[in-house]
């Protein structure tokens, strides 16, 4: 159960993961020979992990709201947890940055403030994120060949969906759509 919470980090990486986003992770994962399905787990991984924690530090910085400020807490508390799941799952040569944040999702945040911070905030990171972090994370769980990292992308699902549901209810709450 513990390790459940832990992957969600991953979701958010999957969010925002351009195709021309060449970070540590990326350039460090395509030197080893993880199957293709499977280096886009990790880099995916550790993008979304180290993004979720930066957005979260913003959001308990920017809101001034106690639910936005509560979730962001949960989403830093357990995506730092991933980082460390993430690495102890992937494989020997295989290297997991943390600090490999994706920009253009932080950016798009930075300017903002208040309850206008929360509304991109919600349906960003929190809603749009973990809906695709539910897909990559099934994906590779169903699909991947690393038998660590499917396992790991099964066991993290269902804290992933929760998150989901999670950002869903304070998305409803908030007014965000």
């Amino acid at each position: 159960m513990k390790t459940q919470g832990i992957f969600l980090p991953l979701a958010f990486a999957f969010m925002a993961m351009p195709a021309v986003a060449q970070t540590q992770a990326a350039s460090t994962t395509m030197a080893n020979d993880l199957p293709p399905l499977d280096k886009e787990f990790v880099q995916g991984a550790s993008m979304s992990g180290s993004t979720e924690i930066d957005a979260a530090k913003l959001a308990t910085e920017r809101s001034e709201d106690k639910d936005v400020k509560s979730f962001a807490h949960h989403m830093m508390v357990d995506h730092t947890k991933l980082t460390v799941e993430l690495k102890m799952a992937a494989p020997h040569g295989v290297s997991v940055p943390k600090d490999n944040s994706d920009s253009t999702v932080l950016n798009s945040l930075k300017g903002l403030h208040g309850k206008e911070f929360d509304s991109a905030y919600i349906k960003s990171v929190g809603v749009e994120g973990h809906q695709k972090a539910v897909e990559a994370f099934k994906k590779e769980a169903e699909g991947g060949s690393n038998a660590a990292l499917k396992k790991a992308a099964a066991q993290a699902l269902p804290t992933i969906q929760d998150h989901l549901k999670m950002a869903q209810q304070l998305a409803a709450k908030k007014g965000v759509q």
